[in-house]
């Protein structure tokens, strides 16, 4: 099951959107400081998904404008890399993932050759291939989109999508993974894989029911209509749209917010708040009474429980 190519409407033919793209994308969201524009052709995979990190805030950017930021094999696997790192990564307390230009990430790249596909990238899309072997797409979608929305929500470290642009298939479910999402007021998602005849990948019949229930799900799915980022947001999708001048700087604040709060305590939370919506109250309680008993034991809860009697505002080491 693949994701999408990196068209949003069928009403576009793939020249004429080529040719509009051009080198005249805006910018998105940008890291704070900003950074040179990439050189062109350069598709290493520390040039296609940059990382920055400013102030214990690591930020991700997806940079493939020309392509909406269309998901390659490599972006995929350095994205996975890079939310490891996150997390074993002391000096980094929150993370800020976005793209470059007018796409956050309109789907998995299925126009180029070997490996090109970020999401589940069986190859359908492609003409010439023989037939997979039995269990062959499986695979592929479990070491690709699976892993990497899972290193999303496996993330010890909140993950704060900011949505510049257009989200279809696996990039809408790689946003809706995210703890956070924020997003552009020009910002759309997209279920576009019923448009090529496929079933969703990347977890969508995972995310999407747990956010809005199993009708809306349905819904977005059956029809693979574009949800403008308003009406997500009505849905419960998204928790702020902005306008695009102010996504940057809203998504700079809440990471500083979350990257100066007590990290372990974040990591905890984040945990017992996923592993709900899969369990029992029983199993949640229980959950829930471990990790105030692992929480208790880090210095933020300390410091936390000693500026309460002191009377002053705390100060979060993150351990």
């Amino acid at each position: 099951m693949t994701s999408s190519p990196h068209e949003t409407r069928d009403d576009t033919p793939p020249a004429g959107r080529d040719a509009a793209l051009g080198g005249a994308a805006r910018a998105g969201a940008a890291p704070p400081e900003g950074r040179p524009a990439r050189e062109a052709g350069d598709d290493s995979p520390e040039a296609v998904v940059s990382c920055t990190t400013e102030d214990a805030v690591a930020w991700l950017t997806l940079d493939r404008p020309h392509a909406l930021n269309a998901l390659t094999w490599d972006q995929r696997e350095r994205l996975i890399g890079l939310l490891a790192d996150a997390s074993a990564d002391d000096g980094v307390r929150a993370v800020v993932l976005t793209g470059r230009g007018r796409g956050f990430c309109a789907g998995a790249d299925l126009r180029g050759g070997n490996g090109s596909s970020g999401g589940s990238g069986s190859g359908s899309g492609s003409t010439g291939r023989t037939e997979p072997a039995a269990g062959q797409v499986a695979r592929t979608v479990e070491r690709g989109a699976q892993r990497l929305i899972a290193a999303v929500l496996d993330c010890e470290k909140p993950v704060i999508a900011a949505v510049n642009g257009t989200a279809a298939g696996i990039g809408a479910h790689l946003a809706l993974a995210c703890d956070l999402v924020l997003a552009a007021e020009e910002a759309a998602f997209v279920e576009v894989f019923v448009r090529r005849g496929l079933v969703p990948d990347g977890g969508g019949a995972y995310l999407l029911p747990r956010l809005v229930g199993p009708q809306r799900a349905k819904e977005l799915m059956f029809f693979g209509d574009s949800l403008p980022a308003a009406e997500a947001a009505r849905l419960g999708l998204v928790n702020r749209v902005l306008p695009a001048g102010e996504l940057a700087g809203t998504a700079r604040d809440w990471a500083q917010r979350l990257a100066t709060g007590p990290t372990r305590a974040l990591a905890l939370t984040k945990r017992l708040v996923n592993a709900s919506l899969d369990t029992d109250r029983s199993a949640a309680f229980a959950a829930e009474a471990w990790a105030q008993e692992i929480n208790m034991t880090t210095r933020d809860a300390r410091e936390g429980v000693a500026s309460f009697a002191q009377r002053r505002s705390p100060v979060f080491e993150g351990r």
